[in-house]
């Protein structure tokens, strides 16, 4: 592992059978799983290239036994890493030699359905895919949809913040959450928001939460916002003949006022890797393809396509073919949605990075990239929220030839790349341990100690999922210390508690 975690607590190690029973008697049954071979199948989450057994793994079915476990947890000093369906593609959910390991898999009900409030009420392990099922017989639906929706838990798309194709108009997970039930590390329940639509005046906690990546608290329910299917949507593919003239199309359909329900774009690898694995009907003679999907009234979304297939023939298009019927509109998705596990097909490995910029420095990033690929010897696939400027390139290599490493640092380069545009670290994945060193490229050292001074007033000790988004932590009461400078202090004015 060439990323490093925090060095394992020997004190907590040889607590382990001790540590194991008190679980037990919080978790009864099948709640804790302890043996070597049955915990290898948490060893790792998304970032499958970091592997590392948790000291015991806890599955609890019941907001009271979360709460029980983190008490003891705080009370003896334990780590504590949540985890949901494990699809982190940050490194978020990997375990610790000495931590506790809380999956929150059987957390997988609906609690309640609200139409006349357009809201739902379910536990974190509910997938996202399975808010939209829950309402679809009514025409509403659940709308942020990453790719991993069909298996990603809520609760996991509230610790990163996940987006999806359609985030572009309707928001991420942050924009659609409307309440949150969550355990503090020394088990306190909270509960903030609700079924109406904005707080109470005070501090904005569900911002805060959401995304927070497992730092500050453990979510045990969440109330989200459901929406109703739009009259019409249809989708256009376009293809230009480089991705720069298809970076220049996406800025121009912004700037036109035009805000699309999903706004996807994919280079040639990415291409025909999906059109091989799917066959949504993408043209493979293009070197980039953009899917661009309005939605609202027949009549509105009629003009906007008109609108949307002009600016691309002004930007050099190819070819346009808008979808008929919603099959076609769907097969369009499809391709697009199985775009990751199809460039796995045609590679041994890939590294799936993420990265947002201004929308208007596309280009200039793709063709950084292409440069890139050339230092590095390695090819990148290309798929990316275009509309929000979220990148996904996927960097192709084979780890059994040793490139990993390069990899790694072919994403670095990417990511400062973003940075250095404009743009920042993540934009749905999180910083997890993938980007964690890379934080301070993109804040200052004060920065980073006043966000941990945030974390510190979550969770003093720091056991909720430490060695995650900070590349060095810092004892609170390090962060509460008056910088003295030749004698004084600044500020001296100011009374001092």
């Amino acid at each position: 592992m060439s990323i490093a975690m925090p060095k394992p607590s020997q004190a907590v190690l040889s607590m382990r059978s001790e540590i194991v029973s008190a679980l037990r008697a919080i978790v009864p049954g099948e709640g804790v799983v302890d043996a070597t071979r049955e915990m290898k199948a948490f060893e790792s989450d998304g970032l499958t290239a970091y592997r590392q057994l948790p000291l015991v793994v806890v599955l609890p079915e019941t907001v009271a036994q979360v709460s029980k476990v983190l008490k003891y947890c705080h009370a003896n000093d334990i780590p504590v890493v949540p985890r949901g369906a494990g699809t982190s593609l940050s490194g978020g959910a990997l375990p610790l030699e000495d931590g506790v390991l809380l999956v929150l898999s059987r957390f997988n009900r609906v609690l309640d359905v609200d139409f006349d409030n357009r809201c739902a009420v379910v536990q974190p392990g509910v997938t996202n895919l399975g808010i939209t099922k829950a309402v679809e017989h009514r025409g509403f639906y659940y709308a942020p949809d990453p790719s991993s929706q069909i298996a990603c838990s809520i609760g996991g798309n509230i610790a990163e913040n996940s987006g999806g194709v359609h985030c572009l108009k309707y928001g991420l997970t942050t924009n659609n959450v409307l309440g949150l039930e969550f355990v503090t590390i020394e088990g306190e329940v909270v509960r903030i928001g609700g079924k109406h639509l904005d707080g109470d005046g005070a501090y904005d906690m569900l911002g805060l939460l959401t995304g927070s990546e497992g730092l500050l608290g453990v979510v045990t329910e969440v109330t989200v916002r459901i929406l109703q299917a739009p009259e019409t949507a249809r989708a256009v593919l376009i293809g230009f003949p480089t991705s720069e003239q298809g970076g220049e199309c996406v800025a121009a359909i912004i700037a036109k006022g035009i805000i699309p329900g999903g706004m996807e774009m994919m280079d040639r690898p990415a291409i025909h890797a999906a059109e091989d694995f799917v066959h949504a009907g993408y043209p493979r003679d293009v070197e980039a393809l953009l899917i661009v999907e309005l939605d609202g009234p027949k009549a509105e979304v009629d003009h906007l396509l008109a609108e949307v297939e002009a600016i691309a023939n002004r930007n050099g298009a190819t070819t346009t073919r808008v979808s008929q019927n919603e099959d076609e509109r769907a097969a369009f998705w499809a391709g697009r949605k199985a775009a990751f596990p199809a460039v796995g097909r045609i590679s041994p490995d890939y590294y799936c990075m993420d990265g947002t910029i201004p929308r208007k420095e596309l280009p200039r990033v793709l063709a950084g990239m292409k440069e890139m690929e050339k230092k590095y010897g390695l090819q990148v696939a290309n798929v990316f929220h275009a509309g929000d400027g979220n990148l996904h390139p996927l960097i192709l290599y084979d780890a059994n030839k040793g490139e990993l490493d390069k990899a790694e640092e072919f994403g670095n380069d990417i990511l400062r790349l973003c940075v250095k545009v404009g743009g920042v670290l993540t934009g749905e994945h999180g910083v997890g341990v993938e980007k964690r060193d890379l934080m301070p490229d993109m804040f200052s050292e004060t920065d980073l100690k006043h966000q941990q001074r945030v974390k510190c007033a979550f969770d003093a000790k720091h056991l909720l999922n430490p060695g995650k988004v900070f590349p060095q932590l810092h004892r609170c009461a390090e962060l509460g210390r008056v910088h003295v400078h030749k004698g004084e202090v600044a500020f001296p004015d100011l009374p001092r508690f």
